[in-house]
């Protein structure tokens, strides 16, 4: 279903008018049903850091993790279906003068950095158990079942879900030393263990 604008200047037909009304509330009941957002609220695009957001049609108001009353597993697979086909983004001509290229995979717990992600509004899982996901998406990937950059779409709890957990290039100083100490001992194409960092548990996967 293709949602559409009415324009002040569309004819006032009553039929029509009421036509195009139906076919609002439809398309709003389709967004919440998709994204699993409270009303009003919708997912968005930054072209800038070319990540997702959330935005508010009524209050005029945008964030980085979703609101309050977001159902996480409906914008789970909202995300994981939208977000997860098409090919890695091609690499830029010419790598960068002492930088690499890679991808993650980060699993959150209530004692990271910042406990909240897209996936969650409040993360409570304990190490642990954190540890006991990550473990189980490390020895989903190592089997071949799938790649760290199809299912980060879904599982990982950083922003850069969207693009199949690429973080792009990045030097040394730009990352957290724990997380940039175990990049840079990668060789393209290889995947590093579980990686702790105060932002979380990290898999690793150098691209370039």
């Amino acid at each position: 279903m293709v949602c559409q604008d009415y324009s002040p200047s569309t004819p006032r037909n009553s039929q029509f008018v009421t036509d195009a009304a139906l076919a609002a509330l439809r398309c709003a009941a389709l967004t919440v049903a998709d994204t699993g957002l409270p009303p009003n609220w919708e997912v968005r695009h930054s072209n800038s850091k070319n990540l997702p957001y959330y935005f508010n049609s009524v209050e005029k108001i945008s964030r980085w993790e979703p609101p309050q009353g977001t159902d996480t597993e409906k914008l789970k697979h909202y995300m994981g279906a939208h977000h997860s086909a098409g090919s890695r983004p091609g690499a830029v001509p010419g790598v960068p003068d002492g930088k690499i290229r890679a991808a993650h995979l980060l699993v959150k717990h209530k004692d990271s950095r910042r406990p909240s992600s897209w996936r969650e509004s409040e993360i409570t899982r304990s190490k642990d158990d954190a540890m006991e996901v990550i473990k189980a998406h490390e020895a989903k990937i190592k089997s071949g079942a799938i790649s760290l950059g199809d299912l980060a779409p879904a599982e990982s709890d950083c922003s850069s879900a969207r693009k199949r957990g690429d973080l792009g290039y990045f030097g040394r100083g730009d990352m957290q030393k724990e997380f940039e100490d175990a990049a840079f001992a990668l060789k393209p194409g290889e995947m590093s263990g579980v990686v702790e960092t105060a932002s979380g548990l990290h898999l690793i996967e150098r691209l370039e």
